[in-house]
């Protein structure tokens, strides 16, 4: 790859700027401070710019890090799209040197994710995943207890504004209006009690704050670990 210390240091100078953009861009979504998704994002950072500078990429450094995969890699695409959006003009030259950067963390990360899982569950969630991707209405698995998102499906990412991925372990009730969450938790609530499917009109926010008015249907779906609503939400508007 060609050297380029100035985007380096340009990375490196504007890291908070492109902060900034990306939670704008994700909202609720964005990463939290502290989080182990911020640390694979600066971990990423830190590789492009020492692969700028030298004009060739080392391998990644991973080591000890947990985040759930699918969404960081939704989050490093959407961190290139902030950084080619804070760049200005030159965004379009920014997002097409940092693919390919991008391209080689998220393939190394896959590996080091890939090599802890446990033998005889991926065919099983490709399965899974597929079925959910064909859903046309926006689909949510929400843990029951505390509502982080378990899954999801394109639509829902396209309903709320952000990649679906990015979505994962996210709190759900951050995109529900402030002054309907209680109504939401008593559905909730009411999916650990019941085994029949419930439906109830309700609301949810984009990433951008945006209300939208939404008739869902919510199945139960229990484990020995945990409870999830499985919730199909179509917008009525």
């Amino acid at each position: 790859m060609t050297r380029n210390p100035q985007l380096a240091a340009w990375l490196i100078a504007h890291r908070m700027r492109i902060d900034a953009v990306l939670a704008a861009r994700l909202g609720p979504a964005a990463p939290r401070a502290g989080a182990e998704e911020t640390e694979v994002l600066r971990r990423f950072r830190s590789f492009s710019a020492a692969a700028l500078r030298h004009g060739e990429a080392a391998q990644p450094a991973l080591d000890g890090l947990r985040a759930n995969e699918r969404r960081v890699t939704a989050l490093l695409a959407a961190w290139v799209d902030a950084a080619g959006e804070a760049s200005g003009p030159a965004g379009d030259g920014v997002r097409k040197t940092l693919r390919p950067l991008l391209t080689r963390f998220q393939g190394s990360l896959k590996t080091t994710t890939a090599s802890r899982r446990k033998r005889g569950t991926t065919r099983t969630r490709r399965a899974v995943i597929a079925a959910i991707d064909r859903v046309a209405d926006a689909f949510l698995a929400v843990d029951a207890e505390n509502a982080r998102v378990v899954d999801a499906n394109p639509a829902a990412g396209a309903l709320l504004g952000v990649a679906r991925d990015a979505l994962l372990g996210v709190d759900a009730m951050s995109f529900v209006p402030g002054p309907v969450r209680n109504e939401w938790w008593t559905e909730l609530d009411a999916v650990t009690e019941e085994t029949e499917p419930r439906r109830f009109r309700g609301q949810l926010q984009d990433s951008q704050g945006s209300a939208i008015d939404v008739e869902c249907s919510v199945t139960r779906f229990a484990t020995r670990k945990r409870t999830l609503a499985l919730i199909i939400a179509r917008p009525t508007a």
